[in-house]
């Protein structure tokens, strides 16, 4: 028998299908026109990252700048929301704010990279107003940042492990002495780290024998999708939402 998952964020049939950034749809990453797509596709679960404005408010954006992906420029922490609000992605759509999208999505739940230690505070203020703590992961490459978060926001908040947290569960794989936060209820990784493979059967006995859920990123190939399904990966993140629906639907794992 499948143990209950640890926190209500994984309370969904596995594997998870995360739209990462929205799907990246037609590049209008991390924009509600993505999202609305995957959501519209299916998805239940959306990724994205947050970043503050100098005057405080919390983005849906990836990038420190608005450069690579808006007709807008500068560092977004140095910009206010009023500049911020006039870029636009792919020159089309719209920076959102996460409560925007919290809003217009009630029946998601989002895994959120939280970019700074600046946009921690943001996050979980908004997290509390909108009572979210069932709809929210929070993430990082970051392993201070996340443990900060989950001691400022307790046990109703779902985090998953930062990177030292992940080489800390990979040697320990190994049967390595190795910290590994006990708090986060999943462990999001790319398949493979500078050529090494990060996922395997070694890797997942590990994850599970922690309760920890293994979601991999970012996988756009559906042979790589199927490959990852068949090793019994928890949940997979990608920006190619069509292909990763299709895949699930051939396998009967669609939810």
């Amino acid at each position: 028998m499948t143990p209950p998952p640890r926190h209500p964020y994984l309370d969904h049939p596995a594997p998870i299908a995360f739209a990462h950034r929205g799907g990246d749809a037609a590049g209008l990453e991390n924009t509600t026109a993505a999202f609305r797509r995957a959501v519209e596709a299916g998805y239940r679960y959306l990724e994205t990252d947050v970043h503050t404005t100098a005057d405080g408010r919390l983005v849906a954006f990836h990038d420190p700048t608005l450069d690579r992906v808006t007709d807008g420029a500068g560092r977004i922490v140095e910009l206010p929301w009023s500049t911020v609000r006039r870029a636009r992605v792919g020159g089309t759509e719209p920076v959102p704010l996460l409560e925007e999208l919290l809003e217009e999505f009630p029946g998601a739940r989002w895994n959120v990279d939280a970019k700074t230690d600046a946009a921690l505070g943001p996050l979980l203020d908004l997290v509390r107003r909108a009572g979210a703590w069932d709809r929210v992961c929070v993430g990082s490459f970051s392993e201070p940042r996340v443990a900060r978060a989950q001691r400022l926001g307790g046990p109703r908040l779902a985090t998953s492990l930062g990177m030292r947290g992940v080489l800390g569960l990979r040697l320990g794989s190994y049967g390595l002495p190795a910290a590994v936060r006990r708090s986060a209820v999943c462990v999001q990784v790319p398949q493979h780290r500078f050529g090494v493979p990060v996922v395997d059967r070694r890797f997942l006995r590990a994850a599970r024998s922690r309760g920890l859920a293994v979601h991999v990123w970012t996988v756009n190939d559906a042979e790589r999708m199927h490959a990852l399904l068949d090793l019994g990966v928890d949940g997979i993140m990608t920006d190619h939402v069509d292909t990763l629906r299709s895949v699930m639907v051939e396998r009967g794992a669609w939810a």
